[in-house]
């Protein structure tokens, strides 16, 4: 994993010690996707340790309520 900000890499452990945490299991969540989020304070230090921005970490939603797929409809034969 790369370090954007100072070009340093890191690894999931590396990463959750430099921000403080006791434990890598959430880093190594959150870049699997199975954590989509955490508390602000580990928000914001994940993002000062990689400089960046926490948004482009943690980007929003574009829409609150995702759009589904229009499913198609036959004509009865």
């Amino acid at each position: 994993m790369d370090h954007p900000g100072r070009g340093t890499p890191y690894t999931i452990r590396t990463l959750a010690d430099a921000i403080g945490l006791t434990h890598h299991s959430l880093v190594g969540h959150l870049l699997s996707g199975r954590t989509k989020d955490c508390d602000q304070d580990v928000a914001h230090a994940l993002a000062g340790a990689v400089g960046v921005a926490v948004l482009v970490l943690f980007a929003p939603p574009s829409s609150p309520d995702p759009i589904e797929p229009a499913t198609e409809v036959k004509p009865p034969s």
